[in-house]
C-alpha cells in the first residue's frame, strides 16, 4: 500500500477542509507515493515517538496533535519541534495529522468520549454553519435523470440521514449559438428555446469539486450553467463538542467518580457541587472553554472538558458542574478510533498503538 491510500481514507472519515484556520493537520513530512511498510497510531508526535516508529519498523506517524502548528524557518534541531521533524526525515517517516477536522466530525474525538461516558442520543453541540453548498444547473428533459443522478453519485443530495435529495421544476431555457460553437440542440446563429428541468442539489464544501466534475462530464451542453451558493444552514452533522444522555441520572459527586473512572484520569477539577442531578452532558475534547454558553443552553447539567483557567471557572456560574479532566486525558482514546477505523479498512495492514506516554503533565 502507498501513502496515499491511507491518507485519502483518514481524509473520508475527516476531510481536511473541516480543519480551524489555525490548524495544520495533513501530511507534515514524506512522499504521498511512498510505501508504508507499517504505521505508528499516537496523540503527540515527539521524539520518542519517532523512536518507536524506528524500533517497530513503521515509516508512517499518524498523530492528532501537529508537530507543527506555523512555518519552521529554520531547521537547526534547537527545540523539541525540529528535532522531531529533523528526525523522521532523516529515518524516512511520514507524519500524517487528523487534527481539529476530526474534532469536528459527527463520528470524531468527541463521540468517542461520549462513547466512553456512556452517552446515548448525542448530537453536535455546536453545529458549524457555511459548510453547505446549494448547486443548480439545468439540463433538457432527456437528459435531467442522468445529470441529477451523477451529481448525487459524486456526493451530492445528501441530507442527515436521506441521500438522492434533489428539487426539480420545469422552466424554458433560452441562448443563441455564436460563430464556432458547437450547440447540442438549435442552429448557430439563431435564438432557441428548450425546454428544461432545473435542478437543486444540496453539497457538502469538500464535495463540490467532486460533484462540480461529474455534472460537466456528463451534462450534454457544450457550455453548462450552474449556480453555486453558500448557505447559511447549520451543518448537524459538521461542528465542536457533542451533547447526550446518561441511561440513568447521577448524583454529581456519584458521575465525577464515573468520568475519573471511565476517562482514566488522575485528577478532576471542577466547579462546586450545587446538589443537582445529572443526566444530560456536553462534552468536547482538548480546551473546549469558548463552548461554555453553548453548553449551559443544550440543558447539560455537566461539562466535560479541559484547559479550564482559574477565572474562567466562575463562569459556570453556577449554572452547570464544569468538569477539567486535562486534555491528555480528554484525546487519549482518539487513538483507539483511529486504530479501529483503518483497522477495518485495511485488515490485513501493520497499525500499531503507540506505547509511548507523551502526556507532559504529571501528577503527585
Amino acid at each position: 500500500m502507498i501513502l496515499r491510500d491511507l491518507t485519502n481514507h483518514l481524509e473520508q472519515l475527516a476531510p481536511l477542509a473541516y480543519q480551524e484556520s489555525y490548524d495544520n493537520a495533513g501530511l507534515l513530512t514524506g512522499d504521498p507515493m511512498q510505501e508504508v511498510t507499517g504505521a505508528l497510531v499516537c496523540l503527540d508526535s515527539t521524539e520518542d515517538v519517532i523512536d518507536e516508529a524506528i524500533r517497530r519498523k513503521c515509516n508512517v506517524v499518524i498523530a492528532h496533535h501537529p508537530i507543527v502548528f506555523s512555518g519552521l524557518k529554520k531547521i537547526t534541531g534547537k527545540n523539541y519541534i525540529e528535532r522531531t521533524v529533523i528526525k523522521a526525515i532523516r529515518n524516512h517517516i511520514a507524519i500524517y495529522v487528523i487534527h481539529t477536522n476530526l474534532d469536528n466530525m459527527q463520528h470524531g474525538v468527541n463521540a468517542k468520549i461520549c462513547e466512553r461516558i456512556g452517552l446515548k442520543n448525542i448530537q453536535v453541540l455546536s453545529p458549524k454553519s457555511q459548510l453547505l453548498r446549494k448547486l443548480i444547473t439545468f439540463a433538457p428533459h432527456a437528459n435531467a435523470e442522468a445529470v441529477r443522478k451523477a451529481m448525487c453519485d459524486a456526493g451530492a443530495g445528501i441530507i442527515g440521514n436521506y441521500d438522492q435529495c434533489s428539487y426539480q421544476s420545469d422552466g424554458t431555457g433560452t441562448f443563441r449559438a455564436g460563430p464556432g460553437a458547437n450547440p447540442f440542440v438549435g442552429k448557430p446563429g439563431e435564438l432557441h428555446r428548450e425546454e428544461e428541468q432545473r435542478i437543486e442539489v444540496l453539497v457538502e464544501a469538500h464535495r463540490e469539486k467532486a460533484v462540480v466534475k461529474a455534472l460537466l462530464e456528463v451534462h450534454p451542453y457544450e457550455v453548462v450553467a450552474y449556480d453555486i451558493y453558500t448557505l447559511e444552514n447549520e451543518h448537524p452533522a459538521i461542528g465542536s463538542g457533542m451533547v447526550g444522555e446518561l441511561d440513568t441520572e447521577l448524583g454529581e459527586l456519584d458521575f465525577l467518580n464515573h468520568l475519573k473512572k471511565t476517562m482514566q484520569t488522575g485528577c478532576i477539577r471542577h466547579t462546586a457541587l450545587s446538589g443537582r442531578k445529572v443526566k444530560r452532558v456536553a462534552v468536547c475534547g482538548g480546551a473546549g472553554s469558548f463552548l461554555l454558553k453553548e453548553a449551559i443552553a443544550s440543558g447539560s447539567e455537566a461539562f466535560v472538558t479541559s484547559d479550564y483557567k482559574y477565572h474562567q471557572f466562575f463562569d459556570a456560574d453556577g449554572k452547570i458542574l464544569l468538569a477539567d479532566i486535562g486534555h491528555y486525558e480528554s484525546e487519549q482514546f482518539t487513538k483507539d478510533l483511529l486504530f479501529q477505523v483503518i483497522r477495518e479498512k485495511f485488515p490485513t495492514f501493520a497499525i500499531h498503538l503507540s506505547e509511548t506516554n507523551t502526556n507532559p503533565v504529571n501528577y503527585l
